[in-house]
């Protein structure tokens, strides 16, 4: 199995493989050797380019058509045969066909089921949409519920069924018949889910040629079935409607088993659908009208290819598309009109991606969208839905552009200052729900063993402290006001500021706590000369002396039972004003003091090097209730005992970006951005604060 995979996103393609266990043909009878197969039974699998399991949701996987090729080993020029049926029936993917080749790989699978070789089958699916599911949640899927860490693709085309050597699915299984009698002991002993509604005729599939009528005869044609999903209603269509593969399962069940009848049934509504064909494409466009004869499409397939080949084309001459189309170049594009540094562009991409983005350097939003869609747009000024339907009709464009709102997203939450990091204990909780965080408080020092060799029983208390997280979050839009401008850097910038807001909401939620100081269960606010946490006047401005007192009272704190706390204060918190006295503090060996004859006498700094420094803004900002330019703290480390904690959902510290539907007043494509979660006091114990003045 081969899948492509880059750094930034998960594989666009995948196989999923299976058993085939393979029943030898007889020389009586030489037919068309006939495959069944149970190709996928809904569960877990392990695929390369995949860094975890992967479940493929069944209702995501799109079966387009019915005539599928078969191979071996997914080369396209190993040809074997076609499927006449694939369908999802009791939350399986089965399939059924002939091994119709002429080639070399076509008979070396028949000769070598025939000498017992135990085939596997191998199904390709081209990946539209996947999500992750991180460990510790669960999903439902297929009717089964699975455990992360695991990868669900949502959304996916079946394009090719191949026999290979090697099963990732082990539930499934597969067999090929050569003869009718094959055939019938195949039938009888498959397995319910797998052959509940299968009809494969016994003899050799039949190619009706267009707008020909067949001879009477006992010659019948191999028809696919319908889905399992089709509607129930799906074989309602009017008399002049081209067929489908509903329409003609339908018509065959009805036949009573008269074989003339269904042949004759099947000609006229192959009929009327190249009929209708070709007055839709009315001898303009014979490309597609052959194409969508030979691939049996419908008339709504027809239309929709007919309006892309009727869209204007750019010239050959004046085509300015790279020939790298990676969604790498074209994020490497949009970052590089971001103006974020080059520095940081090369550190994320490859010298052929940068190479091949720097050509395309000032390009707008429309000439953009159209470059990553493929082929021209209609004009934006003329047709703004329509040009908006075809650029987001593939998951390419949504996807490169989801992929930059949230690179641009995580710059600007980078730019914010994150001083919270190093005084808070960042924790994850699994859900929405209040949580209690508790801390042992009892008493478990060891006592000697008295004579009768018994140990005494440690006393086990507990403190209780809440958590809970909360979303917190805003939407964007790439809007037809910028899309008509045409500015590509206004739509990087706005995922950028989005991102600082989600770091200054985080903020905001941490230093307003810290500083307005909320009063606790027994009445009396964090920080309180009662709790030992607090101390004011002249005296406690930072200083030698200031910190020599904010040490000794911080290593005075003791736990419920009245023995020493024992954890030593280990990070210094100020305001900026105080950025730099506290540097120096931690870093000079020596200090100048003032004599009482006001003649500087250099001393040996006692508290060099005790305490990591952290400045915040925040602190002696105006806009907090209780900031404060003179006020510092001694705190804990927070892993030890934390003073205040930060929980984010699932430990996901980082905004996350998805794109969604825009609202009906909105012409334009939305994102939205979020992040979940909470902030809370913990230990009072666990910080200590000197106001620094009177």
């Amino acid at each position: 199995m081969s899948i492509p995979q880059t750094q930034d996103k998960q594989p666009d393609y995948l196989t999923f493989r299976c058993p085939l266990t393979i029943e030898a043909a007889g020389d009586a009878e030489k037919k068309t050797p006939v495959f069944h197969m149970v190709a996928y039974t809904g569960g877990v699998m392990r695929i390369a380019g995949f860094p975890h399991p992967v479940v493929v949701d069944l209702e995501g996987l799109a079966i387009d058509r019915q005539d599928i090729p078969v191979r071996l080993d997914h080369n396209p020029r190993q040809g074997v045969g076609h499927t006449q049926r694939v369908a999802i029936e009791n939350g399986t993917v089965v399939a059924e066909g002939l091994i119709s080749r002429d080639t070399s790989w076509a008979r070396d699978v028949s000769k070598s089921a025939t000498n017992g070789f135990p085939w596997q089958a191998s199904i390709g699916a081209a990946v539209i949409d996947a999500e992750f599911v991180p460990n510790g949640q669960q999903v439902t899927v297929n009717g089964r519920t699975f455990n992360g860490p695991l990868h669900v693709v949502r959304r996916a085309i079946l394009k090719e069924i191949s026999f290979v050597d090697s099963g990732a699915d082990t539930n499934t299984s597969a067999r090929i018949a050569a003869t009718s009698k094959e055939q019938q002991s195949m039938e009888d002993t498959a397995p319910d889910t797998a052959t509940k509604d299968t009809d494969v005729q016994t003899t050799t599939a039949t190619t009706i040629p267009d707008n020909v009528d067949a001879p009477d005869g006992n010659t019948s044609t191999t028809e696919p079935k319908a889905p399992a999903n089709t509607a129930p209603n799906s074989n309602a269509t009017p008399a002049d409607a081209p067929a489908t593969p509903t329409t003609l399962a339908a018509s065959t069940a009805d036949a009573g088993g008269d074989a003339v009848a269904q042949m004759r049934q099947r000609i006229a509504a192959e009929t009327r659908r190249v009929e209708a064909i070709h007055k839709i494409c009315d001898g303009k466009f014979p490309g597609v009208e052959a194409k969508a004869i030979e691939e049996g499409w419908d008339v709504t397939k027809t239309e929709l290819h007919i309006l892309r080949a009727s869209r204007p084309q750019v010239p050959a001459g004046a085509s300015s598309r790279p020939r790298n189309t990676s969604p790498q170049m074209f994020e490497a594009v949009a970052l590089m009109a971001s103006g974020l540094p080059n520095s940081r562009i090369e550190a994320l991409y490859d010298e052929p991606v940068l190479e091949a983005a720097d050509k395309l350097r000032g390009v707008g939003i429309q000439e953009f969208c159209e470059l990553a869609y493929g082929q021209q747009l209609p004009r934006f000024r003329r047709d703004a839905t329509g040009w908006l339907q075809a650029a987001f009709s593939t998951a390419s464009l949504p996807g490169i552009l989801s992929n930059i709102a949230n690179k641009m997203l995580l710059e600007g939450y980078n730019y914010i200052e994150d001083a919270w990091r190093r005084v808070a204990k960042i924790a994850s909780v699994n859900d929405f729900k209040e949580h209690s965080r508790y801390r042992m408080t009892g008493a478990f020092k060891f006592e000697q063993v008295s004579a009768d060799g018994e140990l005494k029983h440690g006393k086990l208390d507990e403190q209780k402290f809440g958590q809970k997280a909360d979303t917190h979050g805003i939407m964007f839009a790439l809007t037809r006001q910028m899309i008509i401008n045409d500015d590509m850097g206004a739509f990087t910038d706005i995922p950028r500021q989005i991102g600082m807001g989600a770091a200054e909401s985080i903020a905001d939620a941490v230093w307003g706590l810290w500083l307005k100081n909320p009063v606790q269960s027994d009445g009396k606010t964090f920080f309180h000369a009662d709790h030992g946490n607090y101390a004011d006047g002249a005296d406690t401005a930072l200083s030698v002396d200031g910190l020599t007192d904010a040490e000794v009272l911080f290593g005075e704190q003791t736990k419920p039972n009245g023995r020493p706390l024992g954890i030593p204060a280990s990070v210094l918190l100020v305001p900026t004003a105080l950025k730099v006295p506290a540097a120096q503090l931690m870093n000079s060996m020596q200090l100048n003091e003032t004599t009482t004859a006001n003649k500087p006498k250099p001393v040996n700094n006692p508290h060099v090097g005790k305490f990591d420094v952290v400045s915040s803004v925040y602190l002696s900002n105006a806009s907090f209730t209780g900031s404060s330019g003179k006020a510092w703290y001694l705190l804990a480390d927070p892993n030890r005992l934390p003073a205040i904690e930060i929980a984010f959902l699932n430990g996901v510290d980082r905004p996350t970006v998805e794109k969604t539907d825009a609202d009906f007043n909105t012409l334009g494509v939305q994102f939205r951005g979020y992040i979940d979660f909470g902030v809370r006091e913990q230990d009072h114990r666990g910080a200590l604060k000197m106001k620094g003045e009177a």
